[in-house]
């Protein structure tokens, strides 16, 4: 193979990721799918998308390699392929983020509209929460708890928040956090928190953002 051919071939085979990449139902999927394994179904919930979507969608992610898939019983359970496919995606969205102004003004017009521009001091975080002066929740559903959360956290998902909202404690401030700063979970979460009374917080960062930092995640079976 001549060096001509193989430039050509080898840049082939790297736009079959950016082909795979290039739909935001597509990403919205691999962003899901590093919280937590999931079946079609879920995804297709999760997304709004229909079944026979959701199902097209992953199709294109599986023969790219960035997904796989499972049979469990009479389910379909779809993975990520790899640790580092959430490693791009994520390296993809803080490029995003730097690159495309948009993508900023995007997410500032929505915090500025729902008061949640104050940053939560993720260095402090840890030290409130053994002390007991703050609660956190995790406001994801329970399979994206179980597989990986901070350490004293508490399992609200945003669907049970109301219902659970007269057991959390009132004499200390509470913060949510979900998957990340384009995650709206947290924000609806706070949203109602202060509605009842809360002194609450929003902590953009998501669990990998907390790894990444150095930190420990815990893990149900």
């Amino acid at each position: 193979m001549n060096t001509s051919k193989f430039k050509g071939e080898i840049y082939q085979q790297f736009s079959r990721i950016g082909r795979a990449l290039a739909s935001p139902v597509r990403l919205e999927l691999l962003d899901l799918l590093c919280q937590a394994p999931r079946t079609v179904e879920a995804l297709a919930k999760e997304t709004t998308q229909s079944l026979a979507n959701t199902s097209q969608h992953l199709r294109v992610l599986r023969q790219a390699r960035l997904v796989e898939a499972e049979k469990h019983g009479l389910f379909v359970v779809y993975s990520l392929a790899g640790d580092e496919v959430c490693t791009f995606f994520k390296s993809l969205q803080k490029l995003a983020e730097v690159r495309l102004s948009e993508v900023r003004s995007l997410a500032q017009s929505l915090l500025a509209e729902r008061h949640m521009l104050m940053p939560v001091d993720r260095g402090g975080l840890f030290s409130r929460i053994e002390h007991g002066e703050v609660t956190l929740l995790d406001v994801r559903p329970v399979d994206e708890y179980r597989a990986g959360h901070i350490p004293g956290s508490l399992s609200v998902p945003l669907a049970d928040l109301a219902e659970k909202i007269a057991g959390l404690p009132r004499d200390r401030e509470v913060v949510a956090y979900c998957r990340g700063p384009y995650c709206v979970l947290a924000i609806e979460a706070v949203e109602i928190l202060r509605r009842h009374g809360f002194t609450a917080l929003r902590m953009e960062e998501s669990v990998h953002d907390w790894q990444a930092a150095g930190h420990v995640l815990q893990t149900e079976e």
